[in-house]
């Protein structure tokens, strides 16, 4: 786990140095929470992975990862050093993405051992469960380093389950909320994040 630390730190020193010859993922779209110019984000393809550091917040998606039935999303994130207490995780149920009426639910940590579930509908969010301490979420409590916590969420016929670094922390039943659509990424401002490995499939069980 060092070794893939410190590579990840050594990629994250010397990114700034390449941002003006990097690109965006292709077939990833961006919405920003509020208007910004795409200049307050770098998001690149950086192996293993993407890069991501914020201006404001947003989500970051591509639009061919939709998803219906049972379903299971995953994603590795390392969070980097940095003086924001602000979220960043995954989100399902995308509709309307670029559009006024947008819809999607998400599952955010923060750098202090919490976690929330919230619901966007148009500008308008509400609380499915409130920022939470949760002793599965690697904390990062300082020092040079990114943390390492994986989330994923998986969605069954009846059940949808949040789960952090393999463990479940919360989950209702499915009918509350519509999951299926498209699948991605959120996060909060000031954030820098590299995020290894984003999986989308179905859930065989």
């Amino acid at each position: 786990m060092r070794l893939v630390l410190l590579s990840l730190a050594l990629l994250v020193t010397a990114a700034p140095l390449s941002a003006q010859e990097s690109e965006r993922p292709a077939d990833w779209k961006v919405r920003f929470d509020r208007s910004a110019s795409d200049s307050d984000l770098y998001f690149v393809d950086m192996p293993p992975g993407w890069h991501i550091t914020t201006g404001p917040a947003c989500i970051l998606y591509n639009p061919a990862n939709i998803v219906s039935g049972p379903f299971r999303v995953d994603a590795k994130i390392f969070l980097f050093p940095g003086d924001r207490r602000e979220g960043y995780g995954i989100f399902i149920g995308g509709a309307n993405l670029e559009d006024e009426n947008q819809s999607y639910l998400y599952f955010l940590i923060r750098k202090d051992g919490r976690y929330l579930v919230k619901h966007r509908e148009g500008n308008d969010t509400h609380e499915f469960f409130p920022w939470t301490e949760n002793s599965y979420i690697v904390p990062h409590t300082g020092g040079d380093d990114p943390v390492e916590n994986v989330l994923s969420i998986e969605a069954s016929e009846t059940e949808i389950l949040f789960l952090i670094n393999g463990n479940k922390v919360m989950s209702f039943d499915r009918a509350r909320v519509n999951a299926d659509g498209i699948v991605g990424l959120r996060v909060n401002h000031g954030l820098n994040l590299h995020v290894a490995e984003f999986n989308v499939g179905a859930l065989d069980r």
